[in-house]
């Protein structure tokens, strides 16, 4: 539901890695488990889109050798693939691997073979971490009598408190569990333990019972069952919505003494300039930040410090065409833009087409997609006043 992807907050911030090379013989049928189909998609397919229902848009699958073609028709925008290991420990570091080319602070951890994955259980996860914890995994309390068994008989009852029943996925800071799959020698259950034998604590969070893990051929209709629950209760949705952005971004510069000012790429003769660390392209640095602001990437300050002196007397050119390209490199086609400049003097109108052609071609669109206006603020304010100007701008990105 787009309403628990926004809660997770997740952004880039949040990988999942998805373990799916096992080949799962104890399910039955003629293949692996995670490629049967259930509900018309394969098991694989629906746990995939669990993550993208959660808000995390970068997923890594790890994938049987044998399966990469079949894996070709999950990879969608944001999901990427490797082929695994010999053993589950061994796909998960081949995991970690490609993930550490572009490292996230957090990565959750899941078995493909649980299709059922919330967005709660997710939320709960990411807090968990952001609260401080550098692993979490959840868990559901054992509250049936526990026996052990000899031979098909009751050999002795097991204390059940303090057990839980172990889930994925498991969650953990990515820099702690990568050094911990490093460091270890091989043969763990789950990373979890992987973790603990790293020193690390892992806290327990509360699981979801829906959260089942397909082992047994009668699995597949008890997930069938509840993926059906969700359809009527309408917490799944047949297709995902399309990923739409919108940025805000606005600037402000004073005047100081000079002979013409610079905007939107284009020099204007005045009887003034504008006072900036660059060159102090208000209506530039507002569209900038606002593809900025679409990919919740902050401002131009976090990319180019008005601090480190390289920047000192920049081309605004240097700052939006690296916004675009980062927006691009994020699948994202950058839709419009549209700025207002707000001044009193110079006069604007004369030299929009410029102005619209110039931004055009340093983003890469048409010049009808970009859109340039102007007004006064009627005489009132620091821009009324003639103390400088003002720029506000919005763009728009979808995701190609």
């Amino acid at each position: 539901m787009l309403a628990n992807a926004a809660a997770t907050g997740a952004g880039e911030d949040v990988a999942a890695l998805i373990v799916a090379a096992g080949r799962g013989t104890r399910a039955g049928g003629e293949m692996p488990k995670q490629w049967q189909p259930l509900d018309g998609r394969p098991v694989l397919s629906h746990t995939v889109e669990a993550f993208r229902r959660a808000g995390i848009a970068r997923i890594v699958l790890v994938i049987h050798r044998d399966d990469m073609a079949l894996a070709k028709t999950l990879l969608r925008d944001g999901v990427t693939m490797t082929p695994g290991g010999e053993s589950r420990d061994a796909s998960v570091r081949a995991g970690l691997a490609l993930l550490a080319e572009r490292p996230p602070r957090h990565v959750l951890i899941h078995d493909g073979a649980r299709p059922l994955v919330s967005p709660d259980l997710v939320s709960r996860l990411i807090a968990a971490l952001e609260s401080g914890a550098r692993a979490a995994a959840p868990g559901l309390a054992v509250t049936d009598a526990l026996w052990r068994g000899v031979e098909g008989r009751v050999a002795e009852a097991v204390p059940r408190a303090s057990l839980y029943r172990a889930q994925t996925p498991q969650a953990f800071d990515f820099a702690a569990i990568r050094a911990a799959h490093d460091r270890h020698p091989g043969g763990a259950a789950d990373d979890v333990e992987v973790a603990r034998a790293a020193g690390l604590d892992v806290m327990i969070v509360e699981g979801d019972e829906d959260n089942i893990k397909i082992t047994h051929p009668g699995d597949f209709a008890r997930a069938a069952r509840l993926l059906a629950q969700r359809e009527t209760a309408g917490v799944t949705h047949p297709a995902p919505f399309p990923d739409i952005r919108t940025g805000n971004g606005y600037d402000v510069h004073r005047f100081r003494d000079g002979d013409g000012v610079v905007l939107c790429g284009i020099r204007i003769p005045f009887d003034q300039a504008l006072e900036g660390h660059s060159d102090a392209d208000v209506a530039m640095h507002a569209v900038t930040d606002a593809i900025y602001g679409a990919l919740a990437e902050g401002d131009i300050g976090r990319h180019f410090p008005p601090t480190d002196p390289q920047w000192k007397g920049a081309a605004s050119e240097i700052f939006l065409a690296h916004a675009a390209a980062l927006a691009r490199e994020r699948g994202f086609a950058l839709t419009h833009t549209d700025v207002t400049i707000v001044c009193e003097a110079p006069k604007i109108g004369p030299h929009a087409p410029r102005m619209q052609a110039e931004m055009a071609r340093i983003m890469g669109l048409e010049a009808e997609r970009v859109s340039i206006k102007a007004t006064t603020s009627e005489r009132l304010g620091f821009t009324g006043r003639g103390e400088g100007i003002a720029a506000l701008a919005t763009a728009t990105l979808v995701k190609a």
